[in-house]
C-alpha cells in the first residue's frame, strides 16, 4: 500500500506539473480555490465519498459519470443536479440519463455537510461534482490528480443539449471523434477518457442491440450476456458490470476490448484490430496501468476545465437541485 502511495504521489506532482502545459479553460480556477474561504473543503468531500463507496462500490462509478455528463453539456456547471419543475425541465430526463444517472443523494450530502463546515454558502456544485468524481476514481484504486476550482454552477439547464451532445452507446468510431473534438477533446482524450468504463455497470437496454447487430463481439462473451438479459422486448433494466473487475480503476476495460468483450457498441469501436490509432492506445494502455493512470489524470484535468458558453451567468447555489 505504501508502494502505490508513492506511485500516486509521483504521478500527481507529473500532473501538476504538466497541467501548467494544457492550462485551464478559465484562469480563474485554482486547485487552491477553497484554501481561504473552506480549508476543510476537499477533506470533507473525500470523507463523504469514501463512506459512499464502502457502503456501495457503485456508487464511485456513478458519481464520476455525474461528471462526464455535466461537462459535456454546456460545460462543467452542475446543470444535470437541477430538479424540474413546473416551469422547468432539466437534464434528469433526457435519454442518456433517465432512470441511469445517480449519486445525487451524495452529492446533497456533501452540500448540506460543507455549507455547515464552511460556515456558509461557499463551494459551488459543480466543483463537488468534479472532486467527488476524483476521490471516487482513485479510492477505487485510480489515481488521484488536481482538481482546478472555482467553477459557478448554472441557473438553467438543456434537456435538448442533454440528448444531443452526450456520445451514446450506439455510437461509431468516427462518431464519436467528431462528439468529442466539438468538445475540444482529441482522439488520446476519447480512447483514455473511455477507460473510466473499467468500473460500473449498464443496464441490458444499453447494449441489447449489440448483441442483436454486432459480428465483433467474442461468442462465449455474448451467450453469457443473452442470459442475463432474457427479455429484449421489455427493455429490461438488469445490468452487467462494463468490464470483468467492475469495482477496481484498472486496464481490464482494454484488456477486454482485444479480446471483442466491449459492452457496448461505442466501447468495442475503439479496438478493430485494424491496425488504427485507436487499436494502438488501447493496446498501450492494456499493458501500461501507470500510463493509463497518468493519462487519465491529464485528460480529466482538460474535461474538467471546459467551461460553460461565454456570457453564461453562474451562482452557488444553496441546494444542488434548484437555483437560489
Amino acid at each position: 500500500m505504501g508502494s502505490r502511495s508513492l506511485q500516486f504521489s509521483a504521478m500527481l506532482l507529473i500532473i501538476i506539473a504538466l497541467s501548467a502545459s494544457i492550462m485551464r479553460s478559465s484562469e480563474a480556477l485554482s486547485a487552491n480555490y477553497y484554501v481561504q474561504s473552506c480549508p476543510d473543503a476537499l477533506y470533507t468531500i473525500r470523507r463523504i465519498v469514501e463512506q459512499a463507496v464502502r457502503n456501495e462500490p457503485r456508487m464511485g462509478a456513478s458519481l464520476l459519470r455525474l461528471h462526464f455528463h455535466d461537462c459535456f453539456v454546456n460545460g462543467c456547471d452542475g446543470s444535470n443536479l437541477l430538479d424540474d419543475t413546473r416551469s422547468f425541465q432539466g437534464e434528469k430526463t433526457a435519454r442518456p440519463n433517465l432512470n441511469s444517472l445517480r449519486g445525487f443523494e451524495v452529492i446533497d450530502q456533501i452540500k448540506s455537510t460543507l455549507n455547515s463546515a464552511c460556515g456558509g454558502n461557499v463551494v459551488s456544485c459543480a466543483d463537488i461534482v468534479a472532486v467527488a468524481a476524483r476521490d471516487s476514481v482513485n479510492i477505487l484504486g485510480g489515481p488521484s490528480y488536481p482538481v482546478y476550482l472555482g467553477r459557478l454552477d448554472s441557473r438553467t439547464a438543456s434537456l435538448n443539449d442533454a440528448n444531443n451532445h452526450i456520445p451514446a452507446p450506439f455510437f461509431s468510431l468516427q462518431q464519436l471523434i467528431n462528439n468529442f473534438q466539438n468538445h475540444n477533446l482529441n482522439l488520446q482524450d476519447l480512447v483514455v477518457l473511455s477507460g473510466g468504463h473499467t468500473i460500473g455497470v449498464s443496464r441490458c437496454a444499453l447494449f441489447l442491440p449489440r448483441l442483436a447487430n454486432d459480428s465483433n463481439i467474442n461468442a462465449q462473451f455474448k451467450a453469457t450476456l443473452q442470459q442475463g438479459c432474457p427479455n429484449p422486448a421489455a427493455q429490461n433494466n438488469n445490468t452487467t458490470p462494463l468490464d470483468s473487475t467492475t469495482n477496481l480503476f484498472d486496464t481490464a476495460y482494454f484488456q477486454n476490448l482485444l479480446q471483442f468483450k466491449g459492452l457496448l457498441h461505442s466501447d468495442q469501436e475503439l479496438f478493430k484490430n485494424d491496425g488504427s490509432k485507436t487499436d494502438k492506445l488501447v493496446q498501450f494502455y492494456s499493458n501500461n496501468p501507470r500510463a493509463f493512470w497518468y493519462d487519465f489524470g491529464v485528460s480529466m484535468i482538460k474535461m474538467g476545465n471546459l467551461s460553460p458558453p461565454s456570457g453564461t451567468k453562474g451562482e452557488v447555489r444553496l441546494n444542488c437541485r434548484r437555483i437560489n
